[in-house]
This record gives C-alpha cells, structure tokens and sequence, in this order.
C-alpha cells in the first residue's frame, strides 16, 4: 500500500514538473546575440546576429552605443543588423538589448569599443614640449654649436703650423 502511494505520488509530480517545463522555458528567445567583429574602433560598423526564432518575424536592436536598428531575418533561426558605433562611444564592453515579440532581453558584453591612439604625437598623450623638453633640446643644441665651433677653430689653427 505505502509503495502504491508512493509510486502515485511520484508519477504525479513528474507530470506536475513535465508540464511546467515547457512553460517555464517557454521564453528563452532569442538565446544569443554576437558581434562581427567583437572588437570595434568608434564610428565603425558591426554586424550583429541574435540566434533565436521569435526575432525572425519582426524586433529591434539597441544599445547605448548605437541607435535602435531593425532586425532582418536570416532564415527561421536567427536574424540580423548592421549597426554603425556612434564616432564618440568611449572606450568599453557595451550590452545590447533586443525587444522581439513585445519582450525585452539584454546581454551583457557583446561587444568592446576600443579608444584611438593620437596620430601624429606617436600616441603620446601630451599636448605638446614640456618645459623639460626644451631645456634638454637646447642643451643640445648649444653642445653641438659649441662643439663644432671648438672643432672648426682647431682645424683653422692646424694649417698655420
């Protein structure tokens, strides 16, 4: 009677747990989003895909490093945008959020701005000759005028003799 009971028991919460799982897992859509590339200067373009049938009929793509963009289907699993960075997004991993039939999903570091060098400066982050800097360069530069005028008067002494 006890093992009837328990096997009853046992049958019912399976049953129980076997129709909530669907349910429970009803909403995992989309399951990803990535990035190409995955590392992109400021002003670029990226191609993002979101893996997933619920963005294929119709969604949006944002982020606050670009604008929100409409996603294109790319047969019955996954979907598609083309994305430019804003030319000032700063330097970091950035999140995009994808909203497909009326839900909301975020994922977290999809993808990563990375900060441009100074051209021009060898990317050096001064502005410009620091004080140091001159004092150093007109030493040398006074070295080198002593130098060659020391050099210069010799030579000149040597074809007297």
């Amino acid at each position: 009677m006890r093992t009837t009971r328990a096997l009853v028991v046992s049958a019912a919460t399976a049953a129980a747990l076997g129709l909530a799982a669907p349910a429970a897992s009803a909403w995992d859509q989309p399951s990803s989003v990535t990035a190409a590339p995955s590392v992109i200067a400021a002003g670029g373009q990226l191609v993002l895909t979101v893996n997933g049938s619920a963005c294929t009929r119709s969604g949006t793509i944002s982020s606050n490093a670009f604008p929100s963009t409409s996603l294109s289907p790319r047969g019955t699993s996954s979907s598609t945008a083309t994305v430019t960075v804003n030319s000032n997004a700063g330097a970091g991993s950035y999140s995009v959020t994808t909203i497909c039939e009326g839900k909301t999903n975020t994922f977290t570091s999809v993808f990563t701005v990375i900060g441009g060098v100074r051209g021009g400066l060898g990317g050096s982050s001064s502005a410009g000759a620091t004080p140091t800097d001159m004092a150093i360069g007109g030493g040398l530069v006074t070295a080198a005028l002593v130098g060659g005028g020391v050099f210069w008067m010799r030579r000149r002494s040597e074809s007297r003799i």
